[in-house]
């Protein structure tokens, strides 16, 4: 005998005691009650694919601002996009005769400098993408580049021909040329501008003191290729991603707790693949999360503190070479193989 079941109205569960109940009677109402999702960012969708580049992307940068994301691409130009609203492309920065493997912004926001197979670096104004100079000197390919934090007008740069060279955007030649014994991938300036740490295929991380022009320090602990340096936000550590599929964290204070001990984490889960491309590495902006690029077409992020990796992204077609957080809001773009960028909004 066939019983009939009673259909009682489904009620969202009370939370609070003088908060009246939602009620939702299948029988009357079309659809349940939904919740707008919350948004944590100023992007038009929680998730958007930039197209445009014709070539491998190879490096991304946010304006310290906010208010534009960098792309350089194999195609050798770099394009312009606003970092907010739909991510439309607002200008195109060509002069390069070859790929743009790096690519930076000032301090202040006005410059963007970008690093070149070509053997050349190019300074460029932010606001009109004209190209204000370039500074020749490097005979190999220049594979990074970084600006002072405490002048605009400094840069440093590393290139295949064993050099990390330091430019003055108001002087037309290097003012220092630092000799390293191997090419040299990567390059980034300390906080206080009076060191820069390179790394290359010697699989070590080297300081140099900028008051002496020597070497200072060397960390070690990488089995193959340091690909990228990151400095944190703070200048406290140093955040390394490398050929032997790990990013690792360094202790790089002048006076460590733990004596001669450098290093501090590991972060496990990217890879890196034949191609044995750059892939970048960098922070969040208050220095809690750590990303990098990796060969599984997938963004990794994991948490400083714990090392656990808190988001596994995927979407991408191709190797992703570059990851970056954004600045001020809770979103990381991220550029790939693939000729896309992808942006979007972390959870909160």
């Amino acid at each position: 005998m066939a019983t009939t079941m009673q259909q009682h109205p489904h009620k969202r569960q009370r939370t609070d005691e003088t908060e009246s109940l939602a009620i939702y009677n299948p029988d009357t109402d079309p659809e349940p009650p939904t919740s707008t999702p919350i948004r944590t960012s100023s992007l038009s969708h929680p998730t958007m694919k930039l197209t445009g580049h014709t070539g491998s992307i190879y490096a991304l940068a946010y304006s310290p601002d906010g208010d534009c994301l960098v792309s350089s691409s194999f195609d050798m130009t770099c394009l312009l996009w606003n970092a907010s609203g739909d991510c439309t492309n607002i200008n195109v920065l060509k002069g390069h005769k070859n790929a743009v493997l790096d690519v930076q912004w000032s301090n202040d926001s006005e410059h963007i400098i970008t690093a070149s197979a070509d053997k050349h670096l190019a300074w460029w104004d932010g606001n009109t993408s004209q190209r204000i100079k370039r500074f020749i000197g490097h005979e190999e390919i220049v594979n990074a580049v970084d600006v002072s934090h405490v002048s605009n007008k400094i840069v440093v740069s590393a290139s295949d021909d064993g050099t990390v060279r330091l430019w003055d955007a108001r002087v037309k030649h290097a003012t220092v040329t630092l000799d390293c014994d191997y090419p040299v991938t990567s390059a980034v300036f300390g906080m206080d501008g009076n060191n820069v740490y390179s790394a290359g295929i010697d699989n070590c991380i080297t300081a140099w003191d900028l008051r002496t022009n020597e070497k200072s320090m060397m960390m070690k602990g990488h089995g193959d290729t340091v690909t990228s340096l990151s400095l944190h936000p703070k200048g406290t550590h140093l955040l390394s991603n490398s050929m032997d599929g790990t990013l690792k964290t360094w202790d790089i204070r002048p006076f460590v707790p733990n004596g001669t001990k450098r290093h501090c984490k590991t972060f496990v889960g990217a890879a890196h693949n034949a191609e044995k491309g750059l892939l970048n590495c960098a922070w969040s902006s208050d220095g809690s999360m750590v990303t990098g690029g990796s060969a599984d077409k997938a963004v990794h992020i994991w948490d400083e503190l714990t090392a656990e990796e808190l988001y596994f992204l995927p979407g991408h077609k191709g190797c992703v070479n570059s990851v970056v957080f954004h600045p001020k809001e809770h979103v990381v773009a991220s550029g790939s193989s693939d000729k896309a960028i992808f942006v979007g909004e972390l959870s909160s």
